[in-house]
């Protein structure tokens, strides 16, 4: 893989997905800050990702990206590789978060959390790994959420459940790319209360009456969410670590690359649980002679 990579990442307008587009541009490579709607309501992020490319002299491109649309990703896709004649790496970033009872949850709002956190993650996918598959190279990086396999607090549910989707699917897709040499890691954040838009953002539930409901048992339940979560955290947990994790395992040269990265500061025990896990998943490839998928087919010497 050359050493200028061309990348693409998924929402890319704010939070980690804005943090992850600069820190790769800066180092180097052609990125595409993919995200929705660049001419309404991502206009003014956009337009920061294109003065922060002119300021620095980087190469960073927004682009039209809408994850719920297959035909907007494939037009995305279809435009990188024009441009380039390839794709080198997707970061799979899009994601959004909802807080409540998860009871007070219309079906259809799961859906939708469930849609934008982990089904989109299908849509890029088909339309980006047919051209890594035909260059027996590429890197496909996840980011998911330590709250998959960490302590889960309630009011959280739909998110949870939704990112939990994601992992399963990140796993399935690292042993069934191995063969074609593309390889996969998977970014695990933790809480940060601060320097993102996550819970700032955060959806709400569609049914407010039993919401209510919930407050005569569970009154002030988020604000001590939020409170324990800041105090759990140290006083420098930076975000921005995030971002220069994925940096790092991009510059990675393939079959040195880990399958796992966790960014906790809360520590909330995911790094535990998913260490013991993967460490099962491995051991149970090599009893059916399927070690060979541990990790991506490289060139032969």
């Amino acid at each position: 893989m050359p050493s200028q990579k061309i990348i693409i990442v998924s929402g890319a307008s704010s939070g980690f997905g804005a943090m992850t587009v600069r820190g790769l541009a800066d180092a180097g490579h052609v990125v595409y800050a993919g995200m929705r709607d660049i001419t309404g309501r991502n206009t003014a992020a956009a337009r920061d990702a294109s003065e922060y490319a002119q300021t620095r002299s980087v190469d960073l491109r927004p682009i039209e990206m809408d994850v719920s649309s297959q035909d907007s990703v494939d037009a995305a896709v279809e435009a990188v590789v024009a441009e380039h004649g390839r794709v080198d790496v997707v970061v799979h970033n899009a994601g959004h978060m909802v807080l409540g009872p998860l009871e007070a949850f219309t079906p259809e709002q799961l859906v939708g959390v469930y849609d934008t956190n982990a089904v989109s993650t299908q849509r890029l996918n088909r339309a980006v790994l047919p051209h890594l598959r035909g260059q027996g190279d590429g890197l496909v990086v996840w980011v998911g959420s330590s709250s998959t396999r960490g302590g889960t607090p309630p009011y959280l549910g739909p998110y949870f459940a939704a990112k939990a989707a994601e992992d399963a699917l990140a796993v399935s897709y690292a042993a069934e790319l191995a063969r074609f040499g593309i390889d996969t890691v998977i970014i695990v954040p933790g809480s940060f209360t601060t320097g993102t838009n996550h819970f700032a953002n955060a959806g709400h539930p569609a049914s407010p009456e039993v919401a209510e409901a919930y407050e005569g048992r569970y009154g002030g339940l988020m604000d001590q969410i939020a409170r324990k979560l800041a105090d759990l955290a140290p006083a420098d947990a930076d975000p921005a670590e995030v971002a220069r994790s994925i940096v790092r395992v991009v510059d990675t040269p393939k079959g040195r690359r880990p399958f796992r990265v966790h960014i906790d500061p809360a520590d909330d025990g995911a790094e535990t649980v998913n260490r013991v896990g993967d460490l099962i998943r491995r051991e149970f490839y090599r009893r059916v002679e399927l070690e060979d998928l541990l990790g991506p087919a490289l060139p032969a010497d």
